[in-house]
């Protein structure tokens, strides 16, 4: 029988590896609390975000389109 080539090889772990940071760097690892990483923003704080991102995009839209408009009637 031919191994069949799928790219597999190695044996099975019976324990997965918890360690998620893998081989980076500790300088550009998260520093780690007691009950998870530090710094990192909550799902409210990501929700609020999104609407102040919202707004800032429709509020430059809107200041884009009137200055254009302006200049358009200016230079009829």
């Amino acid at each position: 029988m031919s191994s069949g080539g799928g790219g597999y090889s190695g044996g099975v772990a019976v324990f997965s590896n918890l360690n998620l940071n893998g081989r980076t760097p500790l300088r550009v690892q998260p520093k780690v609390g007691v009950w998870g990483p530090e710094g990192v923003p909550t799902t409210r704080a990501k929700k609020r975000m999104r609407i102040w991102v919202s707004l800032a995009f429709v509020a430059a839209l809107t200041l884009i389109c009137a200055l254009g408009y302006f200049f358009y009637k200016a230079l009829l």
